[in-house]
């Protein structure tokens, strides 16, 4: 009965996950969802920004701790290794969702693109963005890496294996292809707005300090010399140049 309980957890926190995820989409560009980025009402500026800065700030703090590996060692211990990372899957999409609802609209125009087959390439890039996040996941392990694979191995009594290092498709142009996508997503739209720019800069701020200095150091730690190697073959997260490599 346990078992079937954590089966069914894991396959709702898998579910909330993909309605964060496809919601990030529609809220990141104002298309499709009843609060996007720059829809709502308006409040004064500081406030806003000093408010939205907390909802960044919120989620960057429960991502890092809780991806740490000494955290997911103790944590697992607590809830059991087999449900911790569907939880970890859970909090982060409940920090997203909190973070799309309680955005407040700063919309203040930077800059349009006024022609309309530029607009329209532009969104086609932003989607691209949003398809190499998704295509990544898959490249490496989809359902390891949200939780379910480990949620059926303890179904089935068998210990999850670790994931191994694997070079994939994306992964052997950059090293984190995930993150890249993200930030073409982030920063292509035709529209830019104030809010729209405290999000994107604050974001691509914490992916560069967050996979520099906490992810990449874990990875080291944890496959050695496989992984220096890797990083002076591949650069971090613009493809085919020398930047970001080690």
């Amino acid at each position: 009965m346990r078992k079937m309980i954590l089966l069914i957890y894991g396959i709702l926190a898998y579910i909330i996950f993909l309605i964060a995820f496809l919601y990030s989409i529609g809220f990141v560009n104002n298309l499709w969802v009843p609060k996007g980025i720059d829809i709502g009402v308006e409040i004064n500026l500081m406030t806003a920004l000093l408010f939205n800065v907390g909802l960044l700030s919120l989620f960057a703090l429960q991502h890092s701790v809780m991806t740490r590996p000494a955290f997911k060692k103790w944590w697992g211990q607590i809830i059991g290794k087999p449900a911790e990372r569907s939880t970890y899957i859970l909090l982060t999409s409940l920090a997203l969702l909190l973070l799309f609802w309680k955005w407040q609209p700063m919309p203040t125009t930077v800059w349009t693109i006024e022609n309309n087959s530029m607009a329209i390439s532009v969104q086609v890039i932003y989607f691209i963005g949003w398809s190499i996040v998704l295509l990544s996941t898959f490249m490496i392990s989809h359902f390891e890496l949200f939780g379910l694979t480990q949620i059926v191995d303890n179904l089935k009594n068998r210990v999850s294996k670790s994931p191994s290092f694997q070079i994939n498709y994306f992964y052997g142009l950059v090293r984190h292809p995930i993150m890249l996508g993200f930030l073409i997503a982030f920063w292509a739209t035709p529209t830019m707005t104030i809010g729209h720019l405290l999000f994107a800069a604050v974001t691509t701020v914490y992916i560069l300090v967050a996979v520099k200095f906490l992810e990449e150091r874990d990875l080291k730690k944890a496959l050695g010399e496989t992984y220096i190697n890797y990083q002076k073959k591949e650069s971090m997260l613009i493809p085919f140049t020398k930047l970001s490599k080690q």
